[in-house]
């Protein structure tokens, strides 16, 4: 089960409460408590707990949610309004809600918000990227993705950049450590997992492209037009994800 973490430790101006948003498309989607926690892998009292704002999802919850209620992130999370077209299941690329503000995010004024398990999220564009998510992201002492016995996996790929600490990255069966100035990039559809394993915070940029399944879509086609290429890649790279300038343990 995921582990939660109290509201009371996390409330601040600029927390998004994304219980509201939760409830409002579970029953939109005509969902109990308990359909939504057996898709998850979770129990009905975590749901209700991060519904009621008493509890927040860790990073492989959060993807789970979204990925089941289809809907963005950044509905979930920054109350990113999309209008939905009836009977094809298409969505506008445009929130009616979050307008252009300029291409400069400024550094005090980012989206933010805690998940669980010591881990921060800010967003680093000044509106939605439809298909992208382009985060700094923070691990606090012993912050992890998710419990030590349950890895994410979700559609797209990502590319994470280290900026100060030690992140231990697991993908699939294989472990690595980023110091400052390493990078990873991976297939986010092998489990994998992200653990802060040294004494001060790690604060890293990432960059998550096609996680929606549009995008996933779109990707997995072009891959179908370039079979040779893919092919010959695969023969020399054995693991699913790649790793600059660091130490595999």
């Amino acid at each position: 089960m995921d582990r939660a973490e109290p509201a009371a430790r996390v409330v601040r101006p600029d927390y998004p409460q994304i219980g509201e948003r939760l409830r409002s498309r579970r029953q939109e989607l005509h969902l109990s408590l308990r359909d939504l926690a057996e898709r998850l892998g979770v129990s009905p009292s975590l749901i209700s707990q991060i519904e009621r704002g008493r509890a927040n999802p860790s990073v492989s919850t959060l993807y789970a949610i979204v990925a089941e209620l289809d809907i963005s992130l950044d509905e979930l999370l920054f109350d990113r309004r999309v209008e939905r077209n009836a009977g094809d299941g298409t969505r506008p690329d445009e929130s009616v809600q979050d307008a252009p503000s300029g291409p400069i995010q400024p550094a005090n004024q980012r989206k933010r918000i805690r998940l669980a398990s010591g881990v921060i999220w800010e967003r680093l564009t000044t509106r939605s990227e439809p298909g992208t998510e382009f985060l700094y992201v923070i691990y606090e002492v012993g912050g992890a993705s998710s419990p030590e016995d349950a890895y994410q996996r979700h559609s797209g790929h990502e590319w994470g950049y280290v900026l100060s600490g030690s992140l231990q990255v697991t993908i699939g069966f294989n472990e690595y450590v980023l110091q400052p100035g390493d990078a990873v990039s991976l297939d986010s559809t092998t489990p994998h997992r992200l653990v802060n394993v040294g004494d001060t915070p790690v604060h890293a940029i990432w960059f998550v492209e096609g996680r929606d399944s549009h995008d996933a879509a779109r990707r997995e086609a072009g891959a179908r037009r370039e079979p040779a290429a893919e092919s010959e890649a695969e023969a020399e790279a054995p693991e699913p994800g790649s790793v600059a300038g660091l130490n595999r343990t």
